[in-house]
């Protein structure tokens, strides 16, 4: 197993204070799924009354977790929920052993706990085709249980994570009449990643009281335009989930899919997505890529990809060249609409290249320095009409090869 030695150097100062969600407990321990001497297994329970909705990956190779979770998604709340996480195993590809495992740990959680197992959420995430031992997870189930804490969100960010490099959060407090209203959430993600749902996991809570279609509704338009716009590597996990739990405790009920209750829930959700790029593996630079111009937002999506997925854009950016022709070779293989004559390049504020040639006032010196930032924009107009889209992404660096060379050794 590939051995993370130091933080990335894109990593945040330390992990931030999030505000205690009523309703919602935490606990973290270590079962030895794989890794010894590390937390690796996690229980989150909410409380009577909290809607549940999710997003999933769209891979057909999903793990038996995700197919659950996706079956038990829009159940009754009245009984409350749990959700359960182990990482160093993503008992992806281990067929009816691994539909096996989730149905003893999900029975051990609702023992335990006295949730159905219908309420029982779990995911997994680590190796893919090794059967889980999911034995040593239900004997530590009881202890779990026990050492739940509405202040054990931090030790829980921890368990989650594989090859991350730092545990990931964030969390808003909004008004909403009169009343506090508070979101929070953690995730794991360093590779593996690509929208679709990018191998990431996500767990968001919040006090607010949200029906479960409203809560779903609200989740998946976020979705598209949060954690399905950023890449790491291109690929798709089998095991991507995000689960958001709403307790209700604050006494805020909220009725409207738009408004500032999503516009926190946005908030929270993008600078999730934003640390899982740069923790990237082997990342050293974050890089927005910004599409305008383009016939409609769906193809400036295909060519914001094209650019973030790309191994010479993302190895030219790890070594700090302007190799401005290596977007517009991104462009042009994307396969949406692109009229060479008419397209404008910029870096940061520096304009690189437009109506299809370099630009006079270019300077390679100024495009040089601006390719030593640790944080870059790459824009791109097309000049063809009014679509636009945002992506995110990190550089290809040697480190990225030596984490996935050794990942199951």
């Amino acid at each position: 197993m590939a051995t993370i030695t130091s933080v990335s150097p894109l990593a945040p100062a330390g992990f931030p204070d999030l505000p205690v969600i009523d309703g919602v407990a935490f606990a973290s321990g270590e079962a030895g799924v794989k890794y010894a001497g590390r937390k690796d297994v996690c229980l989150i329970t909410l409380a009577p009354g909290s809607s549940v909705a999710g997003t999933f990956t769209k891979s057909a190779t999903r793990s038996a977790n995700v197919l659950d979770c996706q079956r038990k998604l829009g159940g009754d709340s009245s009984a409350g929920a749990a959700f359960f996480i182990n990482s160093g195993n993503s008992n992806a590809f281990t067929g009816r052993a691994g539909e096996g495992s989730v149905q003893a740990i999900s029975a051990a959680i609702s023992a335990a706990t006295g949730l159905p197992e219908d309420r029982v959420f779990t995911s997994s995430t680590g190796v893919i085709g090794e059967r889980l031992p999911h034995e040593k997870i239900t004997a530590k189930i009881g202890d779990l249980v026990a050492g739940l804490d509405a202040n054990g969100i931090e030790g829980a960010a921890q368990a989650i994570r594989t090859t991350d490099t730092f545990a990931k959060a964030s969390a808003r407090t909004l008004e909403v009449g009169g009343k506090s209203v508070k979101i929070a959430g953690i995730a794991k993600g360093s590779g593996m990643i690509a929208p679709d749902m990018a191998t990431m996991l996500v767990y968001i809570f919040t006090d607010a009281k949200v029906s479960q279609p409203l809560l779903q509704q609200i989740l998946s338009e976020l979705t598209d335009v949060t954690f399905n716009c950023i890449t790491v590597d291109s690929d798709t996990s089998t095991s991507d989930t995000l689960l958001l739990g709403a307790t209700g405790t604050s006494g805020v009920e909220i009725t409207e899919s738009r408004g500032p209750f999503r516009d926190a829930l946005e908030a929270v959700m993008l600078e999730l997505a934003h640390l899982v790029v740069k923790d990237g593996e082997g990342a050293t630079k974050f890089v927005e890529v910004q599409i305008t111009g383009a016939v409609n937002d769906a193809d400036a999506k295909t060519h914001g990809l094209a650019i973030a997925n790309s191994p010479l854009v993302k190895t030219a950016v790890a070594g700090e060249d302007a190799n401005w022709g290596r977007v517009v070779m991104a462009i042009g293989k994307s396969g949406a609409a692109a009229d060479r004559d008419l397209l404008s390049i910029r870096f940061g504020d520096i304009i690189v290249a437009e109506k299809g040639w370099v630009a006079e006032s270019y300077s390679e010196d100024a495009g040089a320095a601006y390719m030593k930032q640790d944080h870059l924009v790459i824009g791109v107009d097309l000049g063809l009409g009014d679509g636009k889209a945002t992506v995110w992404t990190c550089d290809l660096t040697h480190g990225y090869i030596s984490i996935n060379a050794d990942y199951r050794s």
